[in-house]
């Protein structure tokens, strides 16, 4: 029993110690990057309506690589753009334009009924996506950036912590107590 709880103890301490590179990682690139967090060259964002149904559910967040060639997409390729009033869109190209100049992309939701309002300009691309999707921690992500969201994200860790490094003291002090009765009572 005893080793079974070191394990999970230790396992606990693992994980959480990951967490934490993780994290430190993730906003130390996303600092370097100018806010855009980005782990192995790839960015990540949260699709925040349907356009994209049934292939991106609404809720998800998606892996998007960003362009450097920003005028190579082709016909089939979902692109994350930057629209007129400053919006992220991520949407399919329906058609490229290389008649006259300059090129332009033509794009529409999957979900939607037409082709979007404006064309696509190369310099709006930000990234491609690139099919990776995690559904529904969308909301999560949502909800950890709300004032209520961020304080209990901080809050909880922070008190699981606490309480882990007390059970540890705890147990050490314990396990000293216990030495020290042994020492006595076995001396006489």
């Amino acid at each position: 029993m005893k080793k079974t709880i070191k394990t999970l103890s230790s396992l606990a301490t693992s994980i959480l110690f990951l967490i934490l590179i993780l994290m430190a990682v993730t906003v130390i690139s996303s600092k370097a990057s100018g806010g855009e967090p980005n782990i192995f060259g790839y960015q990540f964002k949260t699709v925040l309506s349907g356009s994209m149904e049934p292939s991106i559910q609404t809720g998800s967040v998606i892996a998007v690589k960003p362009a450097e060639d920003k005028e190579q997409f082709q016909q089939g390729d979902v692109i994350t753009y930057t629209n007129k009033d400053e919006l992220l869109i991520t949407h399919r190209v329906v058609e490229v334009k290389e008649s006259g100049k300059p090129l332009s992309y033509i794009t529409k939701g999957d979900n939607n009924d037409s082709p979007d309002r404006e064309p696509v300009l190369p310099q709006n691309v930000n990234a491609e996506y690139t099919g990776f999707t995690i559904p529904y921690l969308g909301y999560l992500l949502n909800f950890a950036n709300s004032k209520i969201g961020s304080a209990m994200f901080l809050i909880i860790p922070g008190i699981v912590l606490i309480l882990y490094s007390i059970f540890t003291v705890w147990k050490a002090l314990a396990e000293i107590d216990g030495k020290k009765k042994r020492e006595v009572f076995g001396s006489d």
